[in-house]
């Protein structure tokens, strides 16, 4: 065979083996957009747990079709402005099949217009914002954006029932944070605290990053609530617990998912008792096939699971077992997430079931925690 015909055939099955090999025989790489930095990087230790502990079982039984996956952290800090920022530079590497993220709901907001627009499937584990459902469809009608977290409607609803049922609550005070999270958890609980006779005796809002709370609870005191609704993250609760104390406001506080975070009880400290909270997944109530990993993740990170931590843990599974069936193609994966529609084509998780709405929200119940003698636990009532 002449050089240069053997240079051809070379060539030629080079080009065969690439267009014949499977979709992920390169790489794969999963985006987590996360607060690694910052008042919220608690949070982004608990989704970096969840998803490293995924990958590290995937991988250490071969990866995919013999392909380890590649897990790529991007720093958002849960600040819109980063989130903006990030979402471009993932788009843009070739390599990333989809994101994990965004952790708060503003962050997610901000960067969904450039995973919609560019074509990138996203799930995140914890954004909980009503609007996120009215954003992800590109101009073809087409989701990208997924979640397996119940929204904040729902929660905003569950909470006022909650302490008025079970907790027996009947004047309320509203603190909350003046974000997307904040706003939507509030105003989801005071329509439903209004439709069920749950009195609001004052709503007063703060900024992230505030740290003197007197003024607006002095106001709320005046009003001689029985429950004190904190509608944001645990590191400004914390301190609004702390300082209603000092205060004399010794009434049950309660909040949404926000407040799961153990540097809630570490900064308000004993003001944290007596604080319950809303979460999507409870280790107590987990299915009999999570146990297992439960028990490792406790020896592992000496606490007990979160419910970003596991959630976090399905997202990646989702993706992973999308791969499997479709390849890297970032189209191809959407599809395969738009076919978890019912309970038959679930995916079945650590969380249990999950399957999505043709808008790309699950169906998803809350279960209740509360700090204790100043550690988590279970509340002894539930509602489902």
């Amino acid at each position: 065979m002449r050089a240069s015909s053997w240079i051809k055939a070379v060539v030629a099955a080079c080009l065969l083996a690439l267009v014949c090999s499977p979709a992920w025989a390169q790489r794969i790489k999963i985006a987590v957009a996360a607060p690694l930095t910052g008042p919220a990087a608690s949070y982004g230790e608990n989704i970096r747990a969840g998803v490293e502990t995924k990958v590290e079982q995937i991988n250490a039984a071969g990866g995919i079709d013999g392909v380890m996956v590649e897990l790529a952290f991007f720093d958002e800090m849960c600040e819109p402005r980063e989130a903006a920022v990030v979402a471009p530079r993932i788009v843009g590497d070739r390599d990333i099949v989809g994101v994990i993220g965004h952790v708060c709901s503003s962050a997610h907001l901000a960067a969904l217009p450039t995973y919609v627009r560019m074509g990138m499937p996203v799930i995140s584990p914890t954004a909980t914002n009503v609007n996120i459902s009215q954003q992800n469809r590109d101009n073809q009608g087409r989701v990208w954006s997924f979640r397996n977290v119940y929204l904040d409607d729902y929660q905003g609803y569950f909470l006022a029932n909650y302490v008025k049922d079970v907790l027996g609550l009947e004047r309320i005070a509203v603190f909350y944070e003046n974000n997307d999270y904040g706003i939507g958890l509030k105003n989801a609980f005071v329509a439903q605290a209004n439709n069920i006779g749950l009195a609001v005796i004052g709503e007063e809002g703060y900024v992230k990053g505030a740290t003197d709370f007197a003024p607006q609870l002095t106001r709320l005191r005046g009003g001689n609530p029985d429950g004190l609704f904190i509608a944001g993250y645990y590191n400004e609760g914390a301190l609004i617990a702390a300082q209603a104390a000092n205060l004399g406001m010794n009434v049950v506080k309660f909040g949404g998912d926000g407040l799961d975070n153990v540097d809630f009880i570490n900064l308000a400290g004993d003001a944290a008792n007596n604080t319950f909270m809303t979460v999507p997944f409870l280790a107590e109530a987990a299915p009999e096939h999570a146990q297992e990993f439960i028990k490792m993740f406790q020896e592992r990170f000496q606490r007990d699971l979160d419910w970003m931590s596991a959630n976090a843990h399905d997202a990646a599974g989702k993706f992973i077992a999308a791969v499997a069936a479709v390849g890297t193609d970032r189209t191809a994966i959407r599809d395969y997430l738009v076919g978890m529609d019912s309970l038959e084509n679930a995916y079945i998780g650590i969380t249990g079931p999950t399957f999505f709405n043709e808008i790309g929200d699950p169906e998803k119940g809350a279960f209740v925690k509360m700090v204790k003698d100043g550690a988590f636990m279970a509340a002894p009532v539930q509602m489902q």
